[in-house]
């Protein structure tokens, strides 16, 4: 899984780094999200696919999504 970030779209709500603090950060200058990894191993897809889902501004892309029945 791939995960990518539009800090255009960031609303630094914190939810992502809140929910998978291991691949997402903010930055100490704007409170805008930051990748600390754009390839996500497996153990992590799962929290990286709700910090998509409860991201407000709907900044998080995840590509590649390893579920039974998704293309990607």
């Amino acid at each position: 899984m791939q995960v990518n970030v539009e800090r255009d779209r960031c609303c630094s709500s914190g939810q992502c780094v809140m929910t998978a603090p291991e691949v997402f950060e903010q930055d100490d200058r704007d409170g805008l999200v930051t990748l600390r990894r754009s390839v996500v191993p497996a153990e992590l897809s799962a929290d990286v696919r709700l910090a998509a889902d409860l991201c407000p501004g709907g900044a998080i892309a995840v590509t590649g999504d390893d579920r039974p029945g998704t293309a990607g």
